[in-house]
């Protein structure tokens, strides 16, 4: 009987399901998690043993995991690691695939295969294996949320691709993985957010919560400017969700749109002039009056921390 919900074991429980010797190769199946292992006494020729039956390879034949869903690796981190792989060695094997071309894929353990090579090592354990695509990206996957690696916008993508690889919905994939669904729910819909405010929250410029609070926000527009001021006035995630209300509740356009009604309509350059300017001052209200050719900016602000930010701005200081 298929053992769908392994995953949300750990990693651990994964491995020691399909566990046979250290010289072996393992035939891992989906759905057949629990499927007898092909055993094989013949490893691949780069592959070497010791004594105690471990398994070890020049870490520079590893390749990352196609499915690999981190992108970024925390140089700091990584040091520290190989300081610690220099004095301790690699405790844990590194479970790796082999490849084409005399070259591995590895699995789960790519910040251990980074660091071994950042601090010279010529061998490293490892654990030889098969897998299939979907349950490359989900061992990776396990791996790096147990340890807390992976960036929110790495952590949503490595949900999404799971949804469409094995064809799941978000229930099926937080079982796997050992999340509860609301949590791999929020976690998607971050990806609805425009790739720059994306990569404010992968940066650390924005938290979780903001984008959260952003997402709540039904206008475009209002959506742009609360960013603006999350980030100019360094809004906590409570103001920024009192803020999404107000202008969810008419503190924007649905106050205006009668007076909106009888003014000529812009220019689709000055509109988009205007959104600029919004965006820069991280204010909603931004108007040129006249045209391109002669008029005015005028510049509204709420109160002093705006007015603050939007100096700053025009002398350059932000």
């Amino acid at each position: 009987m298929a053992k769908k919900n392994a995953l949300g074991k750990g990693l651990g429980a994964l491995l020691s399901e399909n566990s046979v010797s250290e010289a072996a190769v393992v035939e891992e199946t989906t759905p057949k998690v629990a499927a007898s292992p092909l055993v094989t006494s013949t490893l691949p020729a780069a592959i070497s043993t010791k004594e105690d039956g471990s398994l070890w390879i020049d870490p520079n034949l590893l390749k990352p995991n196609p499915k690999q869903p981190r992108i970024e690796f925390n140089p700091k981190q990584l040091e520290e690691l190989c300081e610690s792989i220099k004095v301790n060695g690699i405790l844990q094997p590194i479970i790796i695939e082999e490849a084409e071309g005399g070259d591995f894929y590895i699995i789960a353990g790519e910040r251990r295969t980074r660091a071994a090579k950042m601090a010279g090592l010529d061998k490293v354990p490892v654990q030889l294996r098969k897998f299939d695509e979907q349950k490359k990206l989900e061992m990776a996957l396990i791996e790096n949320i147990q340890r807390a690696d992976l960036n929110p916008i790495e952590e949503a993508m490595a949900y999404y691709n799971l949804i469409q690889m094995g064809d799941l919905n978000q229930e099926e994939v937080a079982k796997r993985v050992g999340k509860a669904r609301a949590t791999v729910a929020n976690a998607i819909r971050l990806l609805k957010l425009p790739e720059d405010i994306q990569h404010s929250l992968v940066s650390g410029q924005i938290t979780s919560g903001h984008a959260r609070a952003l997402l709540m926000v039904k206008n475009d527009a209002d959506m742009r400017v609360m960013f603006g001021k999350i980030v100019g006035s360094g809004l906590s995630v409570r103001e920024a969700e009192a803020l999404a209300d107000q202008y969810n509740n008419g503190g924007r356009a649905s106050s205006k749109k009668e007076a909106e009604k009888s003014k000529p309509k812009k220019d689709a350059d000055v509109l988009n002039f205007e959104q600029e300017l919004r965006n820069i001052f991280g204010t909603r209200d931004v108007s040129l009056k006249g045209d391109i050719n002669k008029g005015s900016i005028v510049i509204g602000f709420d109160n002093n921390k705006d007015f603050e930010r939007i100096y700053e701005v025009l002398l350059g200081k932000k």
